[in-house]
């Protein structure tokens, strides 16, 4: 699942008159660097959600030359956010764990980060298992970070500490099912990982690489560079 729903107003003006998911970092559309990432992981179908400027999205993602095969949620009549756009999805996911991927993340990778979210995953021990950044060196990321890891996987909040020194990177894996008791419309997955934290049912692993967070101009320009460093 591919949420490229968001109205990316923290992007504007680059999103003025297309989506956020068409942004292009370092000759390629933010959308494709997640589909290539997901393709690479062996992934042969991707759910991507549409609302902002959706037929523009609509027609690049028919136009791609390689898989995922690409299968459209839409939302043109309302934006969803995070676990309403999963819970609309549902339908169309099947019964087997997901990867749920934002679209405003991109990496590079000294390992392989995907690959090793899904040895960690495990559903009887766990309800999500979150892929995760060091806050330091991290590209685009301005806040206080979001949780803790014990030496077993699982996460903790930050809550009232400071600071923490992980980061949800945007891509984790879960059950299909795991938003169906979320309410209807809008909605975010925030609240149903606090749920899970509590019970010990929240678990991650870090990337071994460096993040982009793409989310305004100035972190694009940023990860550009990057990129380009990077050959």
């Amino acid at each position: 699942m591919v949420l490229a729903a968001g109205l990316g107003t923290r992007m504007r003006p680059l999103t003025d008159d297309l989506p956020k998911a068409l942004v292009e970092v370092g000759g390629r559309a933010l959308v494709d660097h997640v589909l290539d990432r997901l393709a690479n992981a062996g992934v042969e179908k991707a759910i991507v959600n549409v609302h902002w400027f959706a037929d523009r999205l609509e027609a690049h993602l028919a136009a791609r030359r390689r898989g995922p095969e690409i299968v459209i949620s839409d939302e043109r009549a309302e934006l969803l956010e995070t676990g309403g756009g999963l819970k609309k999805a549902a339908p169309l996911l099947g019964d087997a764990p997901v990867f749920v991927a934002n679209i405003d993340s991109v990496w590079l990778d000294r390992g392989d980060a995907l690959s090793e979210l899904s040895r960690l995953w495990d559903p009887k021990r766990m309800d999500a298992a979150l892929l995760l950044a060091r806050r330091e060196g991290s590209i685009g990321f301005e806040g206080d970070g979001d949780f803790f890891l014990a030496d077993n996987g699982k996460l903790t909040f930050r809550g009232e500490a400071a600071s923490a020194p992980f980061a949800y990177m945007g891509v984790h894996i879960c059950r299909p099912d795991y938003v169906a008791e979320g309410p209807e419309g809008p909605f975010s997955l925030s609240g149903l990982w606090r749920r899970s934290a509590a019970a010990g049912r929240l678990y991650g692993c870090v990337l071994d690489g460096d993040w982009m967070h793409v989310g305004d101009p100035q972190a694009r320009n940023e990860a550009e560079a990057r990129l380009a460093q990077s050959g």
